[in-house]
Parts: C-alpha cells; structure tokens; sequence
C-alpha cells in the first residue's frame, strides 16, 4: 500500500531534481580549458586553409610554376630543403642572430626607457636624438653599416638592434608613465625607499608595457633581418631568399618565405603567452595581448 503526502511527494521531487544534476555533470574544467587551448590553433588552421585554396586556384589560372607554383611543390621543396640540412642551417643563422640582437635591444632600451620615465632631465637629454633618428628606417643603414661591418652577423644584428630598440624604449617610457600614482603614494606612506618603489611597484607595472613593446620588436626584428641578409649576411634565410629568387627557383624560395611567416608566427604567440603568464593582472585592463 502506498501513501502519497505532500511532504513526502515535495522531498522526493527534491531528491530526483538533486539526483539528476548529480548524474548529469556539465562540462568539467579540464574539458573547457582544453577547449579555450585549441581554438587559436582551429582559427589559425582555418585561415590557412582558405589561404592554400585560394594559393592552388591561383596556381592553376596562372599555370607556370616559375610565376607561382602551386603549395603542393613549396611544400614537397620545403621538405626536401629540410632533409638535405640546407634549410635548418639557414634557420640557425638567422635565428640566432635575431635573437642576440633582440636580446641587445632589451638589454639596453628597458633600462634607458626606466631612466627617461623616471627622471625629467634623463628625458630632456634623451627624448630629442630617439625621436630624431627613430623615424629612419633600419633598411636606410644597410648600404652603411654594409661599409663598417662588411658582410657577415655584425650587420644584421645592427639592424635587428635598431629596429627593436625604439619600440622597447617607447614602450617602458609608456608603462612608467602609466603607473597609477596612488601606489607611488601607499608605497611611501609605508615608508619604502625609492629604490624599493621602482623594484616592487614601478617595474611590476610597467611589465605588461614592456611585453607588448617586445611583441613589436619582435615583428620588426624578423622583417629587418631578412632585409639585411639579402645584402649582408653569408647565409640565413634572408640570403636564401635572394640566392633562389636569382637561380629562379620560385617554389624554394617561397619555402624560405613560408619558413619566416613561421617564425614569426610563433613568436608572436611565444610572447603573447609569455604576457598572459606573467602578467595575468593586465588582461582585462586594455593593454595589447
């Protein structure tokens, strides 16, 4: 025999309703934050998707593969280039000096960005020769430094150097000039000294400044040394590009290019990483990512 009472019908429906969202979880964490990794990469495959059917199509109405070969022999050369080692040495050279250089922008652009934010005379002395000389174009000094440095890795680590060096410096001066003065302000009423106030309040708020003047370098730093190895440099990527295009080897010499777009690709997404792990704070305050 069985009793319904309301009671007992009200706490049984409860029961069923807290039964099923038991059985029926949503998506987990791990589910979603997988999701959230791959959709860059989904986007990225999207568009290069689009990008190989429009580069085939074009390939066949123009039918010459001296013109344009179609992405199906770039690839198959690239893979060719990549076995017989003449493409990972041409790698090599240019990433490493790409990376010394940029490493030398930083090393010398941040501290003097820190200086020319903090101190008014620093910036007097120094604010008229960066923007005197940062209009120029680092391509402008090839046929120059080509005189003084000859061919060889001096060359284009100077350029890479120059063309990072403005957007590192720009942007700490930016970042030091953004930050929020109310902290300078709790920061010394706490009775911390100066030196104490630019290491714990200054330079962690001037750091998501810094990373997106890196991003910037970076883009520049790729397009400035391939400029310089087409004239300065025994060997990289640049130098590459220009000894398949006299040979008129099209479809090497796009694998080359194909190899830079790489490059910087993935770079920009190293940094961008790089900010959001650092400088998780910045996310939601406008400052590029």
């Amino acid at each position: 025999m069985i009793i319904f009472e309301g009671g007992t019908v009200s706490n049984m429906g409860n029961n069923c309703a807290n039964s099923s969202s038991v059985l029926v979880p949503g998506p987990s964490q791990a589910t979603e934050s997988l999701w959230l990794a791959i959709q860059p990469a989904i986007r990225y495959a999207r568009g290069m998707l689009a990008l190989m059917v429009v580069w085939h199509l074009l390939s066949l109405k123009v039918d010459n593969a001296v013109l344009l070969p179609s992405p199906l022999m770039v690839a198959s050369d690239w893979w060719s280039l990549l076995l017989s080692g003449k493409l990972l040495g041409h790698f090599l050279s240019s990433v490493w000096r790409a990376v010394v250089a940029f490493l030398l922008a930083g090393a010398v652009a941040i501290p003097l960005g820190l200086l020319m934010g903090l101190s008014r005379i620093a910036e007097d002395v120094c604010d008229p020769i960066v923007e005197l000389v940062r209009p120029i174009s680092g391509i402008a000094w090839i046929p120059l430094a080509l005189y003084i440095f000859g061919i060889g890795n001096a060359l284009p680590i100077f350029i890479i150097f120059y063309v990072a060096f403005f957007p590192f410096v720009l942007n700490t001066i930016a970042g030091v000039r953004s930050v929020d003065p109310i902290l300078v302000r709790a920061a010394k009423v706490m009775g911390l000294r100066r030196f104490e106030i630019i290491r714990q309040v200054i330079l962690p708020s001037t750091l998501p400044s810094v990373l997106t003047g890196a991003r910037l370098g970076a883009s520049g730093a790729w397009m400035a040394l391939i400029a310089a190895e087409f004239v300065g440099a025994p060997s990289g990527l640049g130098f590459a590009i220009q000894w398949y295009g006299g040979l008129l080897r099209t479809s090497d010499m796009l694998a080359m290019i194909a190899t830079i777009a790489l490059l910087g690709y993935g770079t920009d997404v190293a940094l961008r990483g790089l900010h959001r792990r650092l400088t998780p704070w910045a996310a939601g305050l406008g400052v590029a990512q």
